[in-house]
């Protein structure tokens, strides 16, 4: 754990609340990162973000390991599983307003201006990108966002998902492959470079 956490940590356990807000502020972007790429939206992202900070506020006076960041991480990921398993299908109103409504005639015209790959390489990647991510099986989306949001080492992750380290490599790899296979058209009219 970083010194600033650790003196925050010490000063909120001594009744500074402004500690507190500053612990949340500075992990603010590698936790709700991590939980967002985690969850489907971002309404849940921020519902699990409170309620992590909720649950470690609670335990604070029980926390006795090296890394706070991974012990929010277990927290957050332990809230993602929970909210999985609990979760209802959801049907969209716009879903179910394109099946009670027929076809407009005028969708039915062919459209005249640029293609589909013309206007996508004007967008910003960032929504395919967040697409891919969540494709990816769970584990594997899990590994790459504790790593790539969070900067926790293969070790920790392997220990936060109590399994082997060579195992969290592979879902790491595997997830990378994923990901360039899904991405590689976007990467080639981005750059201009065909692989």
């Amino acid at each position: 754990m970083g010194q600033p956490a650790k003196k925050w940590i010490a000063a909120y356990r001594q009744g500074d609340i402004e500690a507190l807000g500053c612990l949340v502020e500075y992990y603010r972007r590698p936790l709700f990162g991590f939980i967002l790429r985690m969850t489907t939206s971002v309404a849940d992202a921020e519902d699990i973000f409170q309620e992590v900070w909720f649950r470690a506020i609670r335990h604070l006076d029980s926390y006795r390991e090296k890394n706070f960041l991974s012990w929010l991480f277990r927290i957050a990921r332990n809230l993602v599983i929970d909210r999985a398993r609990h979760a209802k299908p959801r049907v969209h109103l716009a879903d179910a307003e394109a099946a009670a409504e027929p076809t407009p005639w005028e969708a039915r015209i062919p459209f005249r201006g640029p293609g589909p790959d013309r206007l996508a390489q004007g967008h910003d990647l960032g929504p395919r990108i967040a697409a891919a991510l969540q494709r990816l099986p769970p584990e594997q989306r899990e590994v790459f966002a504790m790593r790539m949001e969070g900067g926790l080492p293969f070790k920790e992750i392997a220990r936060l998902q109590a399994t082997s380290i060579n195992t969290v490599l592979a879902r790491m790899h595997y997830a990378l492959i994923k990901l360039r296979q899904e991405l590689k058209k976007d990467y080639e009219d981005f750059s201009g470079v065909r692989t």
